[in-house]
């Protein structure tokens, strides 16, 4: 914190010298007359080399004052501003590594901003965590995939940031290594590979703290000899410590994510079964917070098949764990009595209105008998399937039924359809209508279009189906980490 006092006392003794220097200018002024007419009045002293008789000669003993002392204000101010200047860009820099929700983009963040605080043109970054729950990760600014192979080609003892990396003793505060050509006992290797590489200096600094322990660290190279100043070391420093803690709450939730998607996938069919006549291909992808979506397909007596999709309302561990006991309910429902949708989906609106009366689900199951090319399926406020072939692509009218759970006692009527040889049946959950961000009409919309759009060389494949499909309405991929949806597509394609 800034001492007003001090402040205060700087200003007064800047005042002081002021009036001070107002004094003696104003008695210089009061003198000069009077010096005017002594001398006028004066004999004219002979001239003596070395001597001006304009010049009168003063009779104190004190040195002549020639300057007056600058103001300690100017001083003061120019430091603050310095401080304000240098706290600016360390806040736009912390802001903008506090935007990032994803590791790959606050690492890409760390070596920009560290190599704008140091002054450097390139880096390399390495995520290695203390407790190996993550895999390690190398990243290069400015550096190809071949630089960081002849960089990892040098011992690790032998180079400032594998110093760092393996946390030996004084190196907490960076190593700094401001001319490594002119090193004498520098690495042979690293020699070579600085060589190569065309770097002459380098400023290395670990990413750890007490909290978040050890996480990795940095080092930015120069073009030529030199070392970051006292300022810029400070900076980093400040910003690494900040670094650290923001690296150390998304590898934890990258942890998270990852554990989700676990289960998720576990929860989920390991493989598709064979059926003579169809060809099946699903695509699955969980949302950051874990979702309740799923799909499901099993063989049935008689080389029959069930499919069905669903969603549970909500989202996070809970609706996962709904969601796995929703799926093994219908497939117990689908062996018993597959061959009527409507009854499996009235045994399971049974179930949840029982046992978890606020929970609500949309669910689809469909019967199908490849061999005769029939489908009958029932659906629960679940969006419709889409049929793709040479001659059609079009929705499956299905009837309008309210989701399981919101009603006393569910029942609608099913629908049945048969897809010609060479059709695909595309069943899918509303996360992929809903990652769009459009509204839901103009999602139909795309979502047909997309299908129309399949080329007819990969209409016979239907994971080359659902992959076009995703890529159309989804150009952005499914790892966007700010849509929470949860996103199936089961294909099934009859021969």
């Amino acid at each position: 914190m800034l001492d007003i006092g001090l402040l205060v006392r700087v200003h007064v003794d800047a005042l002081i010298v002021a009036q001070n220097h107002m004094g003696v200018c104003d008695a210089i002024r009061r003198i000069a007359p009077a010096r005017k007419l002594a001398a006028m009045s004066a004999p004219h002293l002979p001239k003596v080399a070395g001597i001006d008789p304009e010049v009168p000669v003063s009779t104190h003993s004190a040195a002549p004052l020639r300057e007056v002392p600058a103001a300690p204000g100017a001083f003061i101010q120019d430091r603050l501003a310095g401080w304000v200047s240098d706290l600016t860009t360390l806040h736009e820099l912390t802001e903008r590594l506090a935007g990032t929700t994803t590791l790959d983009a606050a690492l890409n963040e760390l070596l920009h901003a560290g190599a704008a605080l140091v002054g450097a043109r390139r880096g390399l970054l390495v995520l290695e965590p203390a407790d190996h729950g993550t895999p390690s990760t190398t990243l290069g600014l400015g550096l190809s995939h071949a630089d960081l192979g002849h960089l990892e080609t040098v011992e690790r003892g032998a180079t400032a940031l594998g110093r760092v990396l393996d946390g030996v003793p004084g190196t907490a505060d960076g190593i700094a290594s401001p001319d490594l050509l002119g090193d004498k006992d520098l690495d042979p290797r690293h020699r070579e590979v600085a060589t190569r590489l065309g770097y002459a200096a380098s400023y290395a600094l670990p990413l750890a703290s007490e909290a978040a322990g050890r996480l990795g660290g940095a080092a930015w190279l120069y073009d030529e000899p030199g070392e970051p100043s006292e300022k810029q070391r400070h900076l980093v420093g400040l910003y690494a410590r900040y670094a650290t803690e923001h690296l150390a709450r998304l590898i934890e939730l990258e942890r998270a994510r990852a554990d989700v998607a676990t289960v998720a996938e576990e929860l989920l069919p390991s493989r598709l079964p064979r059926i003579p006549g169809v060809q099946l291909a699903a695509r699955h992808r969980t949302g950051p917070r874990g979702g309740g979506d799923w799909y499901d397909a099993l063989p049935l007596p008689e080389h029959t098949l069930g499919l069905a999709v669903g969603s549970v309302g909500g989202s996070g561990p809970s609706a996962m764990a709904a969601m796995g006991r929703l799926r093994a309910s219908l497939r117990a429902y689908a062996v018993m009595e597959g061959e009527d949708p409507v009854a499996v989906l009235s045994d399971l609106e049974l179930l949840l209105r029982l046992t978890e009366p606020a929970r609500t689900a949309t669910a689809l199951f469909a019967y199908c008998e490849p061999a005769a090319r029939k489908v009958v399926l029932a659906g629960a406020g679940h969006t419709p399937p889409l049929v793709l072939g040479e001659r059609r692509c079009e929705f499956v009218e299905t009837t309008l039924s309210a989701p399981l759970g919101m009603l006393a006692c569910w029942e609608a009527p099913s629908v049945e359809f048969s897809p010609a040889p060479g059709e695909t049946v595309l069943l899918y959950t509303d996360g992929l209508l809903r990652r769009t961000g459009d509204p839901m009409d103009r999602a139909f919309a795309r979502l047909h279009s997309a299908a129309a759009s399949v080329p007819k060389a990969g209409r016979h494949d239907p994971a080359a189906v659902a992959d076009h499909v995703l890529r159309t309405m989804l150009p952005d991929g499914l790892d966007r980490a700010d849509s929470a949806e949860d996103v199936v597509i089961l294909a099934a394609h009859f021969d």
